[in-house]
């Protein structure tokens, strides 16, 4: 009878879609396996149509404990537990999944049955390698990674195009937000657009709808935006986000989920990574083509605000030089290059 396994990270687009590899080398190694996706109800559509990807269960982390137990029911042979969530695993237990596998390094390690000791803070892989590394866990030797790929219907597809309707070409998606990561400042995201519209670009602008208001808040009152520019902050839907993204030609953000979404749907990035250890490109760089720029200073434990002397860090992008970056990338993508600037 086929194996029914659950491969559970309900956070982040970016973590999602790094566990993607999990799936497609479960299908390539576990004749007729089963497999299933426990992530986050604003996720999850991330999902659709994908074909390593057989159905998706969704959790709060509100959810009551009960909630979260169902969502271990149903035949679920084994659970791979890619990022370990305390009540996720204890939901598991209760429900007597049979195989639980899970970092050996937390004390609510023993919830799990199925141990991997690497330690991810160490930052030595691409997040993508150290999530098929818990394949072990099921008795299976990890296959190198192969970058993920997202399904898009061609209904959705033509859909993201008419998005661009009117605007010229080149195509920039730029999206100025992001959570995991320091930002590039808005002041300059601005300063950007209006270069890159000078310069005969089509611009459109993505994020939620908070980053559409703070977005806003740096233009001059009398400034509007310039032609050449379809606003659509906190319009999309995470699929409308992927079709517009899939028509353009280049994506600009910082090291957060649609850096990752462009790469998965081959269109090369620009991406902005701010120098902190946990945000490091060797375990974060979207897998795809185009250029990761960070600056040249040293890379850090974590944020410590203005009394940091490399306070500026991110100020070191000017907007001159990620310009030059898009125009490299749209002109002539190649595979992923770190700039330091």
């Amino acid at each position: 009878m086929p194996m029914n396994i659950l491969i559970v990270r309900p956070d982040g687009i970016g973590d999602v879609l790094l566990s993607l590899p999990v799936a497609t080398q479960l299908k390539r190694l576990v004749p007729g396996v089963t497999v299933g996706f426990l992530t986050s109800p604003a996720v999850a559509h991330l999902l659709d149509h994908h074909p390593d990807v057989d159905y998706v269960r969704t959790i709060r982390f509100t959810d009551s404990f009960k909630e979260l137990r169902l969502a271990f029911s149903q035949g679920i042979e084994a659970a791979i537990f890619l990022k370990p969530f305390r009540r996720l695993m204890w939901a598991a237990w209760v429900a007597a999944v049979p195989i639980r596998v899970a970092t050996g390094y937390r004390w609510y390690s023993l919830l799990a049955n199925r141990h991997i000791y690497e330690h991810r803070s160490e930052f030595l892989k691409h997040e993508s390698e150290y999530n098929v590394e818990m394949l072990k866990g099921l008795g299976l030797r990890p296959q190198p990674i192969s970058p993920p790929g997202l399904t898009l219907t061609e209904a959705e597809r033509a859909a993201g195009a008419s998005q661009w309707s009117g605007l010229p070409s080149p195509r920039v998606v730029i999206h100025p937000g992001g959570v995991s990561a320091r930002r590039w400042r808005l002041e300059h995201y601005r300063d950007l657009v209006v270069t890159l519209t000078d310069g005969g670009y089509g611009v459109v602008l993505t994020g939620s709808d908070q980053e559409r208001t703070e977005f806003r808040k740096a233009l001059p009152m009398s400034t509007a935006l310039p032609p050449g520019v379809v606003n659509l902050m906190g319009i999309l839907s995470l699929r409308e986000l992927m079709s517009v993204i899939v028509n353009a030609h280049v994506v600009v953000s910082g090291a957060t989920g649609p850096a990752h979404l462009a790469a998965a749907l081959g269109i090369p990035t620009v991406t902005l990574f701010d120098p902190r250890r946990n945000n490091l490109p060797v375990r974060w760089k979207p897998l795809g083509q185009g250029a990761l720029l960070r600056p040249d200073v040293p890379t850090c434990e974590k944020c410590i605000g203005e009394v940091c002397p490399y306070w500026d860090c991110l100020d070191r992008f000017t907007v001159a030089k990620v310009t030059s970056a898009i125009a490299r990338v749209s002109e002539a993508p190649s595979r992923l290059t770190v700039l330091h600037l």
